[in-house]
C-alpha cells in the first residue's frame, strides 16, 4: 500500500495542491495536524484534505483555532494569525477540527503531532526526546510533525537513537528497529529549503521516501499581504525558516 503523509499545511493551499499533484495516486492520505494557522486559506485546506479522504490528527494550531488552546500560548505573530484563523473558520471546518485528537494509531503506525510522549507541544528534535518517544509507543513506526523539519530517528542498541535530517529524495528502507519520522512541512518549511515537503510510505517494503516540490510562493505572499497577516510569517516562506 502506498500512503502519502503530509503535515503542517498551515492554510497554504497553493503548497498543498502542489504536493498532492506531485504525490499522485495513493491508497491512503494521512495528515499529522496543523491544517491551519499562519496562512491565508484555512477552510480551503481543510476542505481539500477532507475531499481526499485524509485520515488526520490535530495540531496545536488547529486546537488554538477552535479555542481548545489559548492564543496566549503562541508568540505574537502566531497569535495574530491564530485569532484571524479562528474568525475565518466555517461551521463545517470548526466541527471537523473539533472531531480530531493530537495522537492516534492507524495501520499499526502511531501518529502524533508533536511527540508520542506529549503530542501537542513537544518538539522531536533530539536523541533524548526520541528515546522518550520510543518508550511511549508500541508500534515499530511513529510519524510526527510540529518541527517543520524532515527528519528520521532510529532506535539503537546503545539506547541513544540515531538522528538524521532528511533531504528531498532520501529514503529509509525497512529496518528491524523502531523509527520516528517527520515528513517536514507542506506550508511553512523551516529547514532552509522553501519547497513544500511530504513523505510517501510504502507499507509492503516498509520504505519511507522524503519528497520536495516547488510551488508559487509569490502568490501565497501576495494573498497574505492583502489580508494583513504578519509580515514575518509572509516573508519567511521564501527562505524556508
Amino acid at each position: 500500500m502506498r500512503i502519502g503523509v503530509v503535515s503542517d499545511i498551515h492554510s497554504n493551499l497553493t503548497a498543498l495542491v502542489a504536493v498532492l499533484d506531485d504525490m499522485g495516486a495513493v491508497d491512503q492520505l494521512w495528515c499529522l495536524g496543523d491544517f491551519v494557522g499562519y496562512g491565508p486559506w484555512p477552510n480551503e485546506c481543510i476542505d481539500l484534505l477532507r475531499e481526499r479522504g485524509a485520515l488526520a490528527i490535530a495540531g496545536n494550531h488547529d486546537l488554538a483555532a477552535i479555542g481548545t488552546l489559548s492564543c496566549e500560548d503562541f508568540n505574537g505573530d502566531a497569535a495574530i494569525a491564530a485569532r484571524w484563523t479562528a474568525d475565518q473558520l466555517s461551521p463545517s471546518s470548526r466541527s471537523y477540527l473539533e472531531s480530531l485528537r493530537p495522537i492516534g494509531e492507524v495501520e499499526g503506525v502511531t501518529l502524533a503531532h508533536g511527540t508520542p510522549r506529549e503530542p501537542v507541544w513537544e518538539y522531536m528534535l533530539s536523541a533524548s526526546t526520541a528515546a522518550a518517544g520510543f518508550d511511549a509507543i508500541d508500534t515499530d513506526l511513529c510519524l510526527v510533525g510540529h518541527t517543520h523539519i524532515p527528519s528520521l530517528f532510529v532506535e539503537s542498541e546503545s539506547g541513544v537513537p540515531e538522528v538524521s535530517y532528511m533531504p528531498g529524495g532520501a529514503t529509509s528502507p525497512s529496518a528491524p528497529l523502531q523509527r520516528i519520522v517527520n515528513p517536514g512541512s507542506v506550508g511553512q518549511p523551516r529547514d532552509r529549503d522553501p519547497r513544500a515537503a511530504y513523505l510517501v510510505y510504502d507499507t509492503d517494503a516498509k520504505e519511507l521516501a522524503w519528497r520536495r516540490v516547488e510551488y508559487d510562493i509569490d502568490k501565497v505572499q501576495k494573498r497574505m499581504r492583502e489580508l494583513g497577516l504578519p509580515a514575518f510569517l509572509t516573508e519567511r516562506l521564501a527562505y524556508g525558516v
